[in-house]
């Protein structure tokens, strides 16, 4: 077990550093006045301030459900259980399933891989390219473990959009071998062109499927969800009151009467597509410009773009861009072991756009002076 490296970048970054690191949400967007008004009307009853249940005030599960519903997926408030961010619904369900093999994806999602460390549960990567895994290794692998963590759309770290094709054979997979899927989706809602169907629609009683508000409204709020089996959610959910009773109920109220206008919620996840987008281009066309040695894929939604630079190793040089006021995350972190690489991660939503153009042009120089 150790500490996240991205932490630990987010930690040595101070107010002149540039930074593409953590995976930064851009606070310009958040909606604060009608959040504001949300809270005040919360903080108007006494009872909002009491303990609640340990799997999410009701009213806030439903609306989570009906989502699930107006997508085609069949869901109850019974399936949903509220999580301190999705972070905190990986611990649970790795909690579960301790002791275990799971397969993950190569490269992956870090804080997943310290999560599944500590609860001693044996990885095995499989290979992920830009439009998803490679499907006969995932079957071959899935055979015997039996359980996979997946983040089918724009994959943290890569960026990765799984075609449909790929989506399809992993729920026969799943199906065949009875196993189960645990589906990372904080960035579901975050595309630039047409929503996928989740590979958990398709195997709905052998997925856990992971949700969150902190890449769509706000971070701080720490509020996320897992929907499942109803079997699964009751042992879920016993598992959490181990952990923090339940999650912040002073969140849960004032998303519930957010929520409560769902074609303001909807329009704003359209003007945040609409602010993400732009801010990709932007930066790949800066990227592009600048530093045309990077060799990466266009990303298709999501807040991450990911690609290598030749003959550099990253990590190596990440802690000199650190000296130069400019952060990003070496790709040899989202693999087991950490081994050298070449590959970077950045994070394009959070930087403002001359922002981005001075800490692209650091980089450039270090590079030219490698």
């Amino acid at each position: 077990m150790k500490r996240s490296f991205i932490r630990e970048i987010l930690e040595s970054i101070d107010s002149q550093t540039i930074s593409f690191a953590g995976g930064l949400p851009d606070e310009n967007l958040f909606p604060l006045e009608d959040l504001a008004q949300a809270a005040h009307e919360v903080f108007q009853n006494k009872k909002h301030f009491q303990y609640t249940v340990s799997s999410g005030i009701l009213p806030l599960r439903e609306k989570i459900a009906q989502f699930y519903n107006d997508e085609g997926f069949e869901t109850k408030a019974s399936n949903i259980l509220i999580t301190t961010g999705s972070q905190q619904a990986l611990y649970i369900i790795a909690k579960y399933f301790q002791n275990q093999e799971i397969i993950i994806e190569k490269p992956s999602y870090l804080g997943a891989v310290n999560i599944f460390r500590m609860n001693n549960l044996v990885m095995n990567p499989v290979t992920l390219a830009y439009d998803g895994l490679e499907v006969e290794e995932f079957e071959r692998e899935f055979a015997k473990s039996k359980l996979a963590y997946l983040i089918p759309d724009f994959q943290n770290p890569k960026g990765s959009l799984y075609i449909q094709e790929k989506r399809d054979a992993v729920a026969q997979t799943l199906l065949k071998h009875q196993g189960y899927l645990i589906e990372d989706a904080p960035y579901s809602e975050l595309y630039f062109g047409q929503k996928s169907k989740s590979i958990s629609q398709l195997v709905p009683n052998n997925s856990m499927h992971l949700g969150s508000f902190s890449k769509t409204l706000s971070p701080s709020l720490r509020i996320g969800w897992v929907r499942a089996s109803e079997d699964l959610i009751v042992k879920f959910t016993m598992i959490k009151e181990t952990i923090d009773l339940h999650s912040s109920g002073i969140s849960q109220y004032i998303l519930d009467v957010y929520l409560q206008d769902t074609m303001r919620y909807k329009t704003h996840l359209e003007s945040l597509r609409e602010a993400y987008k732009k801010k990709m281009e932007h930066f790949v066309k800066t990227l592009r410009e600048t530093l045309p040695e990077f060799v990466f894929e266009m990303p298709q939604g999501g807040m991450f773009l990911y690609g290598s630079l030749p003959f550099v190793d990253t990590k190596a040089m990440v802690y000199e861009a650190l000296k130069h006021k400019v952060a990003y995350v070496p790709g040899s972190e989202f693999y087991l072991n950490a081994p050298n690489c070449n590959e970077i991660r950045f994070n394009y939503t959070h930087a403002m756009e001359e922002e981005v153009v001075k800490g692209l042009q650091r980089l450039k120089e270090l590079y030219d002076r490698r």
